[in-house]
C-alpha cells in the first residue's frame, strides 16, 4: 500500500472552518463525553480523505452508532495513529520540535489520563508552548495558544501520511 502525503492545508482550512461550530455531516459528542477527538478526527480525514473501516481497531464514521471507538476517543486514537499499518492517517508520538501544522496534540487536564484533542493550526516563533496555536471542539477555540491551558501533561503527534 503507498505511502501519501497529508494534506496538511486541507486539514487546517477544514479545523478552521469548523471550530465553533459543528458539521452536520457528524454527530455532535459535546453531550456524550466531548467532541474533541471527533473534531480532530474530522480534520484528519480532510487532510487524508481515507478511513479504515477495520472493525475494533479501525478509524471510521459513517454514523452515531456506526463508527470506530478511534474515532471519538483520545486514547484509541492515539492507538490507532501510532499504530496503524493499514489504510488511513497514521503517525507517532514526537517532540515539540517535530510538530507542523495538521498535526494533533493531546492534553492531560487534571484527570490521569489523556482527555482532549486539540489540532494544530500554527507553529509561530519564537517557539514555544505560546506560540503553538490550535483549535478544538468541547470548549470551542481556534488560534488558542497551547499555554492557555491547564496542561498537567502532554504529547504531541505528527502525522506522517497516509495509506489508501
Amino acid at each position: 500500500m503507498p505511502i501519501k502525503p497529508y494534506n496538511r492545508e486541507a486539514a487546517v482550512n477544514y479545523a478552521h472552518k469548523w471550530a465553533k461550530a459543528r458539521n452536520p455531516q457528524y454527530a455532535n459528542f459535546d453531550e456524550m463525553g466531548g467532541d474533541c477527538t471527533n473534531y480532530a478526527s474530522q480534520c484528519l480525514f480532510a487532510g487524508t480523505g481515507v478511513m479504515n473501516y477495520t472493525k475494533d481497531t479501525g478509524w471510521y464514521y459513517a454514523g452515531l452508532n456506526n463508527r470506530a471507538a478511534a474515532w471519538t476517543s483520545v486514547i484509541y486514537l492515539y492507538n490507532f495513529l501510532v499504530g496503524n499499518k493499514g489504510p488511513g492517517p497514521f503517525g507517532r508520538e514526537a517532540s515539540m520540535h517535530e510538530i507542523a501544522e495538521g498535526d494533533l496534540v493531546q492534553l492531560k487536564l487534571g484527570k490521569p489520563d489523556f482527555q482532549h484533542t486539540p489540532v494544530i493550526v500554527s507553529v509561530g516563533k519564537p517557539f514555544g508552548m505560546g506560540s503553538i496555536l490550535v483549535a478544538a471542539h468541547s470548549l470551542d477555540s481556534d488560534y488558542r495558544p497551547l499555554d492557555t491551558y491547564d496542561i498537567h501533561d502532554v504529547r504531541f503527534i505528527h502525522i506522517d501520511g497516509y495509506r489508501a
